[in-house]
């Protein structure tokens, strides 16, 4: 087996560089003696490379031409859900009607845009199980910060000062501690048992009068449900805290069961991973917040309510913790998603979660059956992704999980995450979608088996070569990263600078 994936590789300089004369000055007050901007913030000249129209678009497409994305490479990339964003979603998200709204044009003239809103929280609402949702938040991390904040303002209204700590599982995502440390929270850490799951034990010990609440992500990182999730929750109630459910994975049960039925608390949702918003450069992302009854009156102001056939926006919530994003957040992500779901319907959301997570086994055991160099930590059936380990292949053949991932790019695939999560040595996270089909599957598990089994080690361990970019020294690139470009007069060491770092990295 070759690969047959081959990238462009452009000399590609910044436009700054490929302007062989003098900059000119491009803008100009429309109308002369009457500024557009006040004189304090104006500037004497803006300096613009000197370029045809054609030398842009070349330029902007050659570039386009290195990049790796789901619209040209299988995109395994676990915990993530990299999977395609249908184009009329692109398409109904961009109409005049949608795009071109002004924020600041009151509930009387934005009845169609308060609608959508509206809809895609009654959409989320029936999915998770919850009481009501707010979509101000812009991502995932945001969505948690917003729930630990209800939290925060639910416990000191009724226990002042107590409640101080937040519990996460070893497993869990990075940026579940990140945001209770953000709200002033101290974080536990408990560990996972031998099959991966929440050790119960362990969170009966770090469970107390101080502890505000629990998040989980369920299935877990490790792609696996945990069973005794509603033991888990009948714990942490009668702890008095409350419980988190986090979003990341829940295209693994949409449709199919619910948060809410698990006996969660509050819940974000990532809809840039679960409802095909544009995903990572392609963003931005979106966070939505769904809370149980409990939590409704501290809900981000303005909540969007339906009064018979109007709908309009109430500030009137004096336990709110207020705004947490400009206007209500990404609503160009929010048409993506509600025409998504439209389109499928609800026993089409439970559809895509059943094809992700029969995609994801599938992989799983077809990888394991021919590839004896890469093993499983934790054998149960997984939800929609799996974690691999390649501590056989770095034993036997030198090779690591990283040098797997790299050489996966010759193939035209995009590497999966690697290192992830922290518990499984040498890990390989892989999650495959639902939107792929089985042919893709099967030619990346040949793949994987190619590079692991057959291939020269020294081949994979300095993979990539038939990418634009090869092997970096990713430290050296993190601490003597430059990102400016020096475009002051006679900065010319900063322009060489620029353009040598434009060609080698």
């Amino acid at each position: 087996m070759k690969p047959e994936f081959s990238q462009a590789r452009w000399s590609t300089p910044t436009l700054f560089e490929l302007d062989a004369g003098e900059t000119q000055d491009r803008y100009t007050t429309s109308v002369p003696g009457t500024p557009s901007v006040p004189a304090s913030l104006a500037r004497e000249r803006v300096p613009l490379p000197n370029l045809t129209q054609l030398e842009v678009v070349r330029h902007y497409t050659r570039l386009s031409q290195k990049n790796v994305g789901v619209d040209t490479s299988f995109y395994p990339l676990g915990s993530c859900t990299m999977k395609i964003n249908p184009k009329v979603n692109d398409l109904v998200a961009t109409l005049p009607e949608s795009a071109h709204v002004h924020p600041l044009v009151g509930d009387e003239l934005s009845q169609g845009s308060l609608q959508v809103i509206w809809e895609l929280q009654e959409w989320l609402k029936e999915v998770s199980g919850m009481a009501a949702v707010t979509l101000q938040p812009a991502a995932g991390a945001q969505g948690e910060w917003t729930a630990l904040l209800m939290a925060k303002a639910y416990h000191e209204e009724r226990e002042p000062g107590k409640r101080t700590e937040v519990i996460v599982p070893d497993n869990a995502h990075g940026t579940n501690p990140a945001s209770a440390a953000m709200c002033g929270y101290k974080v536990v850490t408990i560990p996972s048992r031998a099959d991966g799951g929440v050790d119960l034990d362990a969170l009966k010990a770090a469970l107390g009068p101080q502890t505000a609440a629990f998040m989980i992500t369920n299935p877990s990182t490790l792609g696996i449900f945990e069973s005794e999730i509603l033991e888990i929750a009948k714990l942490v109630h009668g702890a008095g805290a409350l419980l988190y459910y986090d979003g990341a994975n829940f295209n693994a049960i949409m449709g199919v069961t619910s948060p809410g039925a698990m006996g969660f608390d509050f819940v974000h949702f990532n809809l840039h991973k679960t409802m095909t918003i544009p995903h990572g450069g392609g963003g931005p992302g979106a966070g939505p917040v769904g809370v149980s009854a409990r939590l409704v009156d501290y809900l981000p102001i303005p909540v969007v309510e339906r009064k018979g056939d109007r709908f309009v926006t109430s500030y009137e919530r004096p336990k709110s913790i207020g705004k947490v994003k400009g206007f209500h957040g990404n609503f160009m992500g929010y048409i993506r998603s509600l025409v998504y779901c439209k389109m499928l319907g609800g026993e089409g959301l439970a559809s895509a979660s059943r094809r992700a997570v029969l995609n994801a086994n599938y992989m799983r055991k077809r990888i394991l059956d021919t590839v004896p160099l890469v093993d499983m930590p934790y054998e149960e059936v997984r939800m929609h992704e799996f974690v691999l380990s390649a501590t056989k292949a770095k034993k036997e053949k030198g090779v690591r999980a990283l040098d797997v991932a790299k050489r996966l790019l010759d193939y035209g695939y995009h590497a999966p995450t690697v290192y992830f999560p922290l518990i499984v040595d040498e890990a390989i996270m892989i999650e495959p979608t639902e939107t792929e089909s089985k042919r893709t599957l099967d030619r990346f598990c040949d793949a994987l088996r190619h590079v692991v089994m057959d291939e020269d080690p020294e081949v994979v361990k300095t993979a990539p070569h038939n990418t634009a970019v090869g092997r970096v020294d990713e430290v050296k690139a993190v601490k003597e990263a430059r990102l400016t470009y020096d475009m002051t007069p006679g900065g010319d060491s900063g322009r060489a600078t620029a353009q040598s770092d434009a060609r080698n990295c």
